[in-house]
């Protein structure tokens, strides 16, 4: 109706919100196995095996932060600790396919 356009972000708000709110729901930690198959496609492509565990895993500073943010708020702690659990799960599973493709090429 005018011509004018403005922004529905309120900035106070923004500023006493918490910056990382995960929005995980339980049916998205149930199948690590699909996660570390999407990195072992990557692997087959000639992606680095390491390079790829680094983007598995949980940097030390967001496990710092993220632990920071659990003890403002208790209940974030069992979802990051969740995501965490899951994290280690797809690196164990990619790393399980990377050695079972090492393997099989030394057999043939």
């Amino acid at each position: 109706m005018t011509g004018k356009s403005f922004s529905v972000n309120c900035v106070f708000s923004m500023a006493t919100s918490v910056q990382f709110v995960p929005a995980v729901q339980p049916a998205d930690l149930e199948f690590p196995q699909r996660e570390a198959a999407f990195f072992y496609g990557l692997f087959l492509r000639g992606h680095s095996a390491e390079r790829l565990r680094r983007d598995i895993e949980v940097p030390p500073a967001v496990l710092a932060k993220w632990h920071r943010e659990a003890e403002r708020d208790p209940q974030l702690g069992d979802v990051f600790a969740r995501m965490v659990d899951y994290r280690r799960r797809v690196l164990a599973i990619f790393d399980l396919l990377v050695e079972s493709e090492g393997s099989q090429q030394r057999v043939q």
